[in-house]
């Protein structure tokens, strides 16, 4: 398996629209085993689009499991996923590993109804509420050649720039 380079922002790449995915092939499942080490080998990723990595098929990998107290359906890997209902708005902060350096404000749908292939073609259905629904429709976005800041709740207001993480000083004998 192979961690993929992560397209970042302004890389114009990620404006792309990708194309729905045809052939369901050991060259999918290959392609899918990459993209989840690289979701892995981000800090705190709970989810990846393919086009974050160049290719620019409608495929995302989300898992918010590790989350304390959040409902989900697990590990799901999403071939064609299409919102088909959504209900509810609500604001929450994201950020994203193609924008490393920020976070922002997003207005998303607060449950929605999710249809998709599995890696084998065969069709999935989800309803999905809270975290998971704002991750899962994050990562769509990626498919249609959007970021989260292209639906920032204000631009002047509602940009976070990260916090650099403190480093712990070894304590060294003298």
């Amino acid at each position: 398996m192979t961690i993929l380079n992560i397209l970042k922002y302004p890389n114009p790449e990620l404006k792309q629209i990708s194309t729905p995915v045809t052939d369901f092939d050991s060259q999918l499942d290959h392609f899918i085993q990459d993209l989840e080490q690289t979701r892995q080998h981000g800090p705190a990723a709970v989810g990846i689009a393919a086009p974050q990595v160049g290719c620019f098929q409608r495929i995302i990998i989300i898992d918010v499991s590790s989350r304390k107290n959040t409902h989900n359906h697990g590990h799901l890997i999403l071939i064609n996923p299409e919102i088909t209902e959504w209900d509810g708005y609500v604001i929450g902060r994201e950020g994203c590993l193609s924008v490393p350096d920020y976070t922002g404000n997003v207005i998303r749908a607060e449950t929605i109804k999710l249809q998709a292939l599995d890696p084998n073609g065969q069709t999935l259905e989800f309803t999905m509420q809270g975290f998971e629904a704002r991750a899962l429709q994050h990562e769509l976005d990626h498919l249609d050649g959007l970021l989260f800041i292209d639906r920032l709740v204000s631009r002047r207001t509602d940009l976070f720039q990260r916090q650099p993480k403190k480093s712990k000083k070894s304590k060294t004998s003298k």
